[in-house]
């Protein structure tokens, strides 16, 4: 791939981020996490301070991870910050793929949202499965990782949201580390990218 090409790749489809918090509506704030990637021995803190002090300061009621957790000790730092819910990834370990389930769907404030780890790459979607998901189980969001890239983008009647990487963002220097926060309320559904 071209550096040309790469710079155009990163800046596609990327959404506005926050270097802090903002001040969220009303509703019911998830965190959003993907694609941790600690492949060393896990040290408490090797996932970014900053993540888990968004997801504190936003007051999170969940978490979701989409995938390639890695390292299961994630899971429960997370947890002591709000209820995690993980799927498997692609660069997760045996244990984690027996453990976790590919695709998931928790009920939120009304709102059904879905979580699995893989749609392909955009805009070369894998159109069967993000159809299958979206309109197969009703879902409201589809979160999902994989790409190390932040995206928001509506399909159908759904949103589709990558929350990035808080720890190997694709390609580095050009997109920050990312977490989300989604908030979800009676006058619909809010998304936030916040360098981790």
């Amino acid at each position: 791939m071209s550096a040309l090409a790469l710079i155009a790749y990163s800046q596609w489809g990327l959404p506005a981020t926050y270097r802090e918090v903002p001040r969220l509506s009303e509703g019911v704030v998830v965190g959003l996490i993907a694609d941790t990637h600690v492949h060393l021995p896990y040290v408490k803190g090797v996932l970014p301070e900053r993540a888990v002090e968004v997801f504190r300061e936003a007051n999170v009621s969940l978490i979701i991870h989409a995938g390639d957790v890695v390292d299961p000790s994630i899971i429960r730092e997370l947890s002591e910050v709000a209820p995690v819910v993980a799927v498997r990834g692609n660069a997760d370990p045996p244990e984690l793929q027996r453990r976790l389930p590919a695709v998931e769907v928790v009920e939120v404030d009304g709102y059904r949202v879905g979580v699995t780890h893989m749609l392909g790459v955009p805009p070369l979607w894998d159109r069967s499965k993000v159809e299958e998901l979206v309109r197969g189980l009703n879902l409201d969001v589809l979160v999902f990782g994989h790409t190390h890239k932040p995206l928001l983008e509506r399909y159908g009647g759904a949103l589709l949201v990558n929350p990035g990487s808080p720890v190997e963002p694709i390609p580095p220097l050009l997109v920050k580390p990312t977490v989300a926060l989604l908030v979800l309320s009676e006058e619909g559904v809010d998304v936030y990218f916040i360098e981790a």
